[in-house]
């Protein structure tokens, strides 16, 4: 709050401009904005006297009730401010909090792309230095994306702040603003007495329709004098540095001399938003506001020191709306497209059609979503190209590189779970904005879809696009997720794009890397045996909520692996989903002989025998994972893996008498587990049963035996007692 005052303080004594009793003001409203985004509206009225509106929002009618919102409560914890210093190499970011911010509770997240987020605790990046001087600035490796969050208290919502780094930026300046949420402040209307009552309990302030008289019996007494002095002091005062002096403006902060071109009528501005390419025009409509011009002006101002402070050089990404207040030329136009309410605030596309729309003046919280950091471009981009998508797909004469193009576009807008990015119309207020909603049939989408794919059949090339396209919707992120919000199954088409992939299968591998560097590339192409495999393990099966389950085509799972294994292209990451499947498939049918022979493969492949296994697994682990990968292991975990599947195969061939002549090759797998993993319980209690049951009985005993002597504590109960009665039927012959 000081800083408000203070900033208020300064307004009515240093900013309020002095007239000639007899000059004419030109308006009778006249307002601010500070630093922080807070306004102020001065009205200034007859006989010389004015208000100062310093609190502002939205309220609600309910019967006889009144719910009123301060839009201050809706303050940003965060205030970051973007700063380009030279000193800072290219591929780190500094971070600095000022020096008054509390940084319990706060935390600092990075991602790259689609990546998933990196969040560490703040408190754990900064530390004294060799001073004992508590240092509050830290580097961090460059990240495309920065989130901060405020854990705050128990019973507050968690709020997430997302902010896109440009490439010229090398620090990031941080206030943290700690607001308490928005309250809303509720009101009683007495139409009797005409009073409104504003409050709750004992804390309630009441207003009349007409201005109330004062009291002469109550008046406050004015002081008999005032005076106004620059510097005040008495004997004896204790001195403090009050005269702190603010640092003068960084000469590496861009200039603000950026200025917006608003275009003289509503065609004009389509055109110019046309022209522009990769831009939405914000039109306003106030007709019965005598201020509307004068509100309008003050958003361009707004906007252009926002894009001249973030970028020195102009840069369009950080400029993607053009703004048009309309006339009296633009009624017939307002009324075709039913926007007659006054005021209303929307957003078209360049062809003219209306994307989002509010039934709002411009007030700060609708103007501040222009900002190129703020969620709503992103809103509007996925509502645009969802349209865009439906209108190609319903129009006849669309060409095939068209529907390429607009199954593609949909598909590339990111995951549906982040917060910034998800479509959909927004709840709240009346006069919240709405968004248009397309018309285009699910299943009309599908056979259209369907089409596509057999038109590429005959592909002597890969079509990149379509390849992007086709990998997002076997994955369950493609068109149907992004347009329809709905997850699927892979199903007839899916299992025909997966054949495409694999038939170009070296073309597009050879192709990948280079479209995976590509600036800002929005799908990044992996791995096709681990896309594809990945696919079939998490994207053929579906519980819906009714309690009905979907699954895929067996037949059609099955032979899209071996599609991949005959051209040899499988690798760790595809073997892990293969061998998942065959799991399942084994505890379905109660028969392990297909899952023991997979194995049996992929072991004669690349682990041999357990002499050469280490270096075996090394080679193997150089290679088994891509920049998508959905897991990783280290090199730990790697060997954990496999020891544990040489264990499981070894197990399932105890377990399996029709399986016995796996034996001797069983002893081999599980004597290979405990190379990887030394004295485990679980694995020497398999390698036992197999020498038992090949007639090696004393190696078996003696082998029982060192299972019981490393059974402990993580060993569950049964499972340990299962083991020692194991070792008792061995030595007394009854195993």
């Amino acid at each position: 709050m000081q800083n408000y005052w203070s900033f208020l303080l300064l307004f009515l004594f240093l900013s309020v401009p002095s007239f000639a009793q007899q000059e004419t003001l030109k308006s009778k409203s006249y307002y601010s904005l500070d630093d922080s985004g807070r306004r102020m509206k001065l009205n200034l009225l007859d006989n010389n006297k004015f208000e100062l509106v310093l609190s502002y929002g939205d309220y609600e009618v309910i019967n006889d009730s009144l719910l009123f919102k301060n839009k201050d409560g809706d303050k940003s914890v965060f205030e970051v401010q973007y700063i380009k210093n030279a000193k800072i190499k290219r591929d780190k970011i500094k971070v600095s909090f000022e020096e008054d911010s509390s940084l319990y509770g706060i935390y600092i997240g990075t991602q790259n792309g689609t990546d998933s987020i990196h969040y560490q605790k703040v408190s754990d990046l900064t530390a004294y230095d060799s001073n004992g001087d508590f240092n509050e600035s830290f580097e961090m490796n460059r990240a495309q994306y920065f989130y901060f969050v405020n854990e705050g208290f128990d019973y507050e919502p968690r709020k997430i702040f997302k902010y896109e780094i440009p490439n010229a930026i090398t620090e990031l300046k941080v206030k943290v603003n700690y607001v308490l949420p928005n309250i809303p402040i509720k009101g009683y209307l007495d139409s009797k007495k005409k009073e409104l009552s504003i409050g709750e309990y004992d804390n309630i302030t009441v207003f009349y329709s007409d201005e109330p008289i004062v009291d002469p019996d109550k008046s406050i007494i004015p002081p008999l004098e005032t005076k106004q002095v620059l510097s005040w002091t008495y004997p004896g005062k204790e001195e403090t540095d009050g005269d702190a002096v603010a640092p003068e403006e960084s000469a590496d902060l861009p200039a603000t001399d950026f200025k917006i071109e608003i275009a003289k009528s509503l065609p004009e501005a389509l055109q110019q938003t046309k022209t522009d390419g990769n831009k939405f025009l914000a039109v306003y409509s106030d007709p019965k506001n005598a201020e509307a011009q004068a509100e309008f002006d003050n958003l361009i101002e707004k906007q252009q020191r926002y894009i001249g402070y973030i970028s020195s050089t102009y840069e369009p990404q950080y400029d993607p709306f053009n703004f048009y207040l309309t006339s009296k030329e633009d009624e017939s136009w307002l009324k075709k497209n039913k926007m007659t309410d006054s005021p209303v605030l929307m957003v078209l596309d360049e062809k003219g059609t209306i994307l989002a729309w509010a039934k709002s003046n411009l007030s700060p919280d609708k103007t501040d979503k222009f900002m190129y950091y703020d969620s709503f471009n992103g809103k509007l981009k996925r509502t645009y190209l969802k349209n865009n998508f439906a209108q190609t797909l319903n129009t006849k004469n669309s060409k095939d590189v068209e529907l390429v193009q607009a199954f593609y576009d949909v598909s590339a807008l990111g995951p549906l779970g982040d917060y910034d990015y998800e479509y959909s119309e927004e709840d709240g207020n009346k006069d919240d904005f709405k968004f248009v909603k397309f018309d285009l049939d699910q299943k009309k989408a599908r056979q259209v879809w369907k089409k596509v794919i057999e038109t590429h059949q005959n592909d002597i090339s890969p079509d990149m696009v379509l390849v992007q396209a086709i990998l997002q919707e076997i994955k369950s992120v493609g068109y149907t997720k992004q347009v329809y919000l709905k997850d699927k199954v892979l199903d007839e088409v899916d299992f025909k794009a997966i054949d495409y992939l694999i038939k170009h299968y070296d073309a597009i591998d050879a192709k990948r890397r280079a479209f995976n560097e590509q600036e800002n590339a929005p799908i990044q192409i992996g791995n096709l045996s681990t896309e594809i495999s990945n696919a079939l393990q998490n994207s053929t099966s579906i519980y819906n909520n009714d309690g009905s389950y979907i699954k895929s085509d067996q037949r059609k799972i099955k032979e899209a692996y071996e599609k991949i294994m005959s051209i040899d292209k499988g690798n760790f990451q595809f073997y892990s989903n293969y061998f998942n499947y065959q799991a399942d498939i084994a505890e379905k049918t109660n028969d392990n002989t297909v899952y023991i022979q997979e194995f049996e493969k992929y072991f004669g492949k690349y682990l041999v025998n357990k002499d050469s296994m280490v270096q075996n697994l090394d080679q193997l682990f150089d290679n088994a994972f891509d920049s998508n990968s959905l897991h990783y292991y280290d090199w730990k975990e790697f060997k954990e893996y496999h020891s544990n599947l040489c264990n499981e195969i070894s197990w399932s061939v105890v377990l399996d008498s029709k399986n016995q002549s796996y034996i001797k090759k069983a002893i081999n797998w599980s004597e290979c587990s405990l190379v990887l993993n030394k004295n485990n319980p679980y694995y020497l209690d398999t390698l036992a049963q197999l020498y038992y049951k090949d007639g090696q009985k004393e190696k078996a005993i003696t082998t029982q035996t060192l299972a019981v002597k490393y059974v402990n504590e993580d060993v569950e109960e049964q499972t340990a007692t299962d083991i020692r009665e194991t070792l008792s039927k061995m030595q007394n012959g009854t195993y």
